[in-house]
């Protein structure tokens, strides 16, 4: 069967300081390819709706595969879902991702018949099967796990049985020079784990996968690592390097192939201070970005989060990533209940260290605790506005008020990173990128006051609203619910860790169960 794989348009973050390669839908690809079906991809990040009804119209595909991590994109794929049904009446459509998974049957409700079924959780084991059943028995579509239709839902969905054996199509993307991530430009995406082992109550990482981490073989990744043509790499692990011995194995690996990269990573700050010596190594190897969720400058916040690393062990952090010489960004969620001292203690502090400071909006999503805690009290269910940049709980201040503040903040903090100063500390960096062709990274210099403004945030909460989401029945913290997981977890089994690095975790996560 020919089958076409879409990923939704940017987000408001995205129209900036990144534009990541779909590399979760390039991997479900790869699974359909693999089961001997023609795929092709389209990324709508890069590409326009004008494109998509072309390639239905000229190829037409059997199965329209939708994917949508993001929850401000379902909306988009519910209408395109529609659209397409409208036209091409004997077109499959499915779509997954992750916070699909969350939000699987009110979506089903939404696209009233347009979206024929949605997978819950990885995507890859299931695809094959799927697909099977769509060309040769579609009544058994909703037995498969983790397929739910408006009729039935399946089995619980099942992982992965090896990573080792999906590999992404990279090369059904049609316009890879178009995504970077801040300098990287091009850059492409690589995954060396899949999971998290904590439970921050903000995240729905860990009960999505529920609680498990399971790394890829080293000889895997840097053979995938080899392939890619982009001088940048973005390793997606929600954590990297909590498994000192994996990450050491993986660069080990890169430094005897003598591959060349520049490496932007995420960690936490107590991984980092505990495996110096990994981070080391990458350094060598060429990391050259860090991102650290710090999440809070005070130990309120980071109680607030469930993070329990203290606020010194964090500042330690810090410490130590600036003496790696590399470029650390860090992340500060801004919570609702802020006044303007609050903000002005904040942008008092970002100005003071040298780190790239990004700030967010406390948003409670599904699949987190914070939703079954906050999800009563959200002033909007509007799908788009839960991007982390728009305040969907109450605010302290009138909610104009919140968002200059929240701007303000913003815009010093570009100012001090982006615009004329941060082009003169990268001339050398820009113009290589512009003797290439590449001009990602130059233009996202001067388009902050065009996405970030706040009467366009005041605006966006005045659109009309074609989808809202459902509040859960009961406002209490369902810590353990099941229905909070998506894949069961494995307990202890399911987590690729030393008796140590188990014992560290466990140490520094509030212990909830899984």
């Amino acid at each position: 069967m020919k089958i076409l794989a879409v990923h939704p348009g940017p987000l408001m973050y995205t129209k900036i300081f990144l534009r990541l390669e779909p590399l979760g839908l390039e991997l479900v690809a790869g699974a359909a390819r693999q089961a001997g079906h023609d795929v092709r991809l389209i990324d709508l990040q890069v590409e326009t709706h004008r494109d998509f009804f072309r390639i239905l119209k000229e190829w037409c595909p059997d199965v329209v595969a939708l994917s949508c991590n993001y929850l401000p994109n379902v909306p988009e794929i519910i209408d395109l879902a529609k659209m397409t049904k409208a036209s091409f009446a004997n077109i499959v459509i499915v779509a997954g991702g992750h916070s699909l998974s969350f939000v699987a049957r009110e979506v089903l409700e939404h696209a009233d018949g347009a979206i024929d079924a949605i997978v819950k959780g990885e995507g890859e084991p299931v695809i094959g099967p799927l697909l099977n059943a769509i060309q040769h028995d579609r009544s058994n579509v909703h037995r498969l796990p983790g397929v739910v239709t408006r009729e039935a839902e399946g089995p619980p969905p099942e992982f992965v049985k090896s990573l080792d054996e999906v590999r992404p199509a990279r090369h059904l993307l049609r316009h890879r020079s178009q995504y970077f991530l801040g300098v990287l430009d091009p850059c492409a995406s690589i995954e060396l784990t899949r999971g998290c082992p904590w439970d921050c109550s903000f995240c729905s990482a860990w009960t999505f996968y529920g609680r498990s981490y399971r790394p890829i073989s080293p000889e895997v990744v840097v053979e995938d690592l080899a392939g890619i043509r982009e001088p940048g790499v973005f390793l997606v692990d929600d954590v990297a390097f909590i498994q000192a011995e994996h990450g050491m194995a993986i660069g080990e690996a890169i430094a005897r192939r003598g591959i060349k990269k520049s490496y932007y990573l995420e960690t936490r700050g107590d991984v980092l201070l505990r495996n110096k010596e990994v981070f080391r190594l990458w350094k060598e190897l060429g990391m050259k970005y860090m991102f650290i969720g710090l999440e809070a400058i005070d130990q309120d916040g980071l109680i607030q989060h469930r993070k329990r690393i203290s606020l010194g062990k964090n500042f330690e952090a810090l410490e130590f990533a600036r003496s790696l010489g590399i470029t650390v960004a860090i992340n500060i969620i801004a919570d609702p209940t802020w006044d303007k001292d609050r903000f002005k203690t904040v942008r008092q502090w970002c100005l003071e260290v040298p780190e790239v400071v990004n700030i967010s909006v406390n948003t409670p999503y599904p699949g987190t605790e914070t939703w079954h805690q906050e999800s009563r009290r959200v002033q909007t269910r509007d799908y788009r506005l839960y991007d982390i940049q728009h305040a969907v709980l109450p605010t302290r201040l009138p909610l104009p008020e919140f968002y200059e503040e929240l701007v303000k903040t913003q815009r010093i903090l570009n100012h001090k990173h982006l615009g004329w100063s941060a082009l003169k500390g990268t001339m050398r960096i820009a113009a290589g990128h512009l003797l290439r062709g590449q001009t990602n990274f130059v233009k996202m210099l001067w388009k902050f006051n065009s996405v970030y403004n706040p009467q366009l945030q005041i605006s966006d909460h005045q659109r009309p609203v074609a989808y809202e989401l459902s509040i859960p029945s009961s406002s209490q913290p369902s810590q353990g619910h099941p229905l909070i997981f998506i894949h069961k977890g494995k307990g202890r089994a399911g987590r690729a860790l030393d008796h140590t690095t188990e014992e560290f975790v466990n140490s520094t996560r509030n212990g909830v169960s899984q």
